[in-house]
């Protein structure tokens, strides 16, 4: 699983690498068009912090992360079509596997947290 999501989110980020590259240009797609990629391409990059985390809080800190990154970049495609910057369609695939990646971020934190030794007072 984990090498399936990295290679999933690494791919998810040259998909929105290539929907960026094909936005015309101008003050609004160059802003949501930066925002988008730096958000896309974290969510990768965090996971693959998170595969090397140092302890089980290390681990859960950076999926958390990387949720909040999932979390955005469904954001910033959901004013690229709200807005008409780019077709609602050509966005639909990139949106449902942002919120597909999300809920795999989310489950796996979830998992870590409830998998974790309980507290002693």
């Amino acid at each position: 699983m984990q090498t399936d999501l990295r290679e999933r989110t690494k791919r998810f980020a040259l998909s929105v690498m290539a929907e960026i590259d094909a936005m015309s240009s101008g003050p609004k797609q160059w802003v949501l068009g930066k925002q988008l990629l730096k958000s896309s391409t974290s969510i990768g990059a965090s996971y693959r912090e998170a595969c090397r985390a140092e302890s089980r809080a290390d681990f859960i800190h950076k999926i958390a992360v990387a949720e909040k990154e999932a979390d955005e970049t469904c954001y910033w495609l959901e004013l690229l079509s709200d807005s008409d910057t780019l077709p609602a369609e050509r966005l639909q695939p990139l949106l449902k596997e942002a919120n597909e990646l999300l809920a795999i971020l989310v489950a796996s934190g979830r998992t870590a947290r409830s998998n974790g030794s309980p507290r002693k007072n």
